[in-house]
């Protein structure tokens, strides 16, 4: 299939309802439907204030960033990204085109697309 690869990248500690963010992410994407998605959380990064953070074991939490991903449909990134804009969320995000699908389908998955070869 073809569709897009969607992260956020949002503040460990930045909230919505009540909700860290990127848990509020995940919940509304389930919500939609959408078949997965992961949050990662960053060891050091910097961003558009160019301050590097680095994870410490003695640091206090809140202070890095957290990558919310998602590989979706074009309707489910624009449904996405919709909601996240009616929510006046300020937060950061990559859309970058994608094909995926499953290798080995089981029952219930989705057709399987034609594999790229990979040249070796």
């Amino acid at each position: 299939m073809d569709g897009q690869f969607l992260r956020f990248y949002v503040h460990e500690n930045q909230r919505i309802h009540h909700s860290l963010l990127w848990e509020w992410l995940l919940r509304e994407a389930n919500k939609m439907g959408i078949r997965g998605g992961s949050a990662f959380r960053a060891m050091a990064g910097f961003g558009s204030h160019r301050m590097l953070r680095e994870d410490h074991f003695f640091e206090l939490a809140g202070t890095l960033a957290i990558e919310v991903q998602f590989v979706v449909g074009d309707e489910e990134a624009a449904r996405l990204l919709d909601l996240v804009q009616r929510e006046h969320i300020r937060v950061f995000y990559a859309l970058i085109p994608a094909r995926f699908g499953v290798l080995n389908p089981g029952p219930g998955d989705p057709a399987p697309v034609t594999p790229i070869a990979v040249p070796r």
